[in-house]
């Protein structure tokens, strides 16, 4: 077995498993944790309202804070966009996606994909760069951070060298792109990055509970 037959086969089989296990795990440890009755009054309704407010509220930041935090903000809404773009509008992703699922939906062309690409690249750099001179982050910032950073970069970038015909033989590029992916499936749900689909819930029940006190999160 070739490296890309391992990645394409077992590697690509055990890291959608853990992944989606993972990411039960994480979302069936919120659902069941203890807690206590709420016993007081209603002082408000609308808990779906207050849940669906907080999401959308809570993904533009407050305006006292706006002017120390819009640079980075927007940095980060770059990169997630750009991600997004090139993870599911790439033709291979969208046919890789078909098999596994059955679901399938019109590609955007390679230019665009490659330019999102970079942009995604350039701005998770910036954001780094943030990270080590920034006097607070650098002192909160932990390991969790850095290969977090690391694990979601790499398939950006092994992307575009395989795409480029960059460095190695074109299947070993490939190769190291499938599994730079692998690396992220099994990382994702047990870190930081398990935010990405953590975010709705914790926001949605902050929205709920306080939508449920009469006050507004």
């Amino acid at each position: 077995m070739t490296l890309l037959d391992f990645a394409r086969g077992p590697g690509l089989q055990w890291s959608l498993t853990i992944l989606v296990l993972g990411i039960l795990w994480r979302i069936a440890g919120v659902l069941f944790l203890p807690r206590k009755r709420d016993l007081s009054e209603p002082r408000g309704t609308g808990t779906w309202r207050g849940a669906i407010g907080t999401i959308f509220s809570r993904s533009w930041p407050n305006a006292a804070f706006r002017s120390r935090v819009l640079f980075s903000t927007l940095l980060s809404y770059v990169f997630h966009i750009g991600l997004f773009v090139v993870v599911f509008f790439f033709v291979p992703h969208i046919l890789l996606i078909k098999d596994i699922t059955g679901l399938s939906w019109p590609g955007l062309p390679n230019s665009i994909i490659y330019f999102a690409g970079v942009l995604t690249i350039a701005a998770m750099v910036v954001l780094l760069v943030r990270r080590w001179t920034h006097p607070v982050l650098r002192v909160i910032s932990n390991f969790d951070d850095y290969f977090s950073w690391l694990v979601t970069i790499l398939p950006v970038l092994t992307g575009l060298m395989t795409f480029s015909h960059l460095a190695l033989r074109y299947e070993t590029m490939l190769a190291l792109h499938i599994l730079s992916v692998e690396l992220l499936f099994v990382w994702l749900p047990f870190s930081k990055l398990g935010h990405s689909f953590m975010v709705f819930i914790s926001r949605g029940t902050e929205g709920a509970a306080f939508a449920r006190k009469g006050a507004q999160s």
